[in-house]
């Protein structure tokens, strides 16, 4: 554990206004963020996209279930997958609470995964959420918005995340140990596991048309990361040296 100094509680309030004073700074500066996400370019999505859903197939269109605007995450359960990305769950479970704000707000919401609509309900019955989900499998979805590639593209390169084109450490056969951890609390093969990728991206709709506005991968993710933000502010920080978390019904496991 990290020393840290012992003060009277006049020291503590002068340091604690020195860093609000950063803190606003912060927030203003995350505002400044905002309007500069919400001014990017719209791009009309051209392609037709469907979606097996708990209400039967629908469009990329129909999931915005009559509002204007659409929050996709890209959730990362594949097909060979046995359960959901331990850490995409550790941020899914906090979408209960808010989807239903969103909804009533202008915004439809659903997390999207390659994995079959029934394992995605299985597995949304295990961890008890109620969230839209639903599945791409079979369609371009996931691969145009460059959050799964295909086996050639592993082997070869030449796909993209984050913004950035090429190979990826986690393409070699012998994948770093923190994600072949990863790979078993799914139940898929370290290799395949790391064929699906997270994120989020946003949607709208205007006068019939589909706009993609928006989206993030990696640590662009971590505000959305409930848990993390309260870690943030806890005396230890994060305070990790690997994979800590589980899914939420596998604690009493270790």
């Amino acid at each position: 554990m990290t020393a840290h100094i012992i003060a009277t509680r006049e020291k503590w309030l002068e340091a604690r206004l020195d860093l609000l004073a950063a803190e606003k700074d912060l927030t203003r500066r995350s505002d400044e963020v905002t309007r500069l996400r919400q001014g990017l370019p719209w791009v009309a999505v051209d392609k037709t996209y469907r979606f097996d859903t708990d209400g039967g197939s629908k469009t990329l269109k129909d999931l915005f279930g009559g509002r204007s605007q659409l929050m996709v995450y890209h959730f990362m359960f594949g097909p060979d997958y046995k359960a959901g990305c331990p850490s995409c769950s550790a941020i899914a479970d906090g979408f209960n609470g808010i989807f239903v704000h969103l909804q009533n707000h202008d915004v439809a919401f659903t997390a999207i995964s390659r994995a079959p609509l029934a394992k995605l309900q299985a597995f949304k019955q295990r961890m008890d959420w109620t969230f839209p989900w639903a599945s791409a499998i079979g369609g371009d979805f996931n691969y145009d918005f460059n959050v799964s590639i295909t086996e050639q593209q592993q082997r070869q390169g030449g796909y993209e995340y984050n913004y950035a084109s090429g190979t990826h450490a986690m393409d070699a056969k012998a994948v770093p140990p923190i994600v072949a951890e990863h790979a078993a609390m799914a139940g898929a093969e370290p290799i395949a596991y790391v064929r699906e990728r997270p994120g989020m991206s946003a949607f709208v709709l205007q006068d019939g048309v589909v706009y993609h506005t928006y989206s993030t991968y990696a640590r662009g993710l971590d505000g959305l990361w409930g848990m993390y933000q309260w870690l943030d502010r806890a005396p230890k920080g994060r305070n990790e040296s690997g994979v800590w978390w589980r899914h939420h019904d596998r604690y009493s496991d270790v």
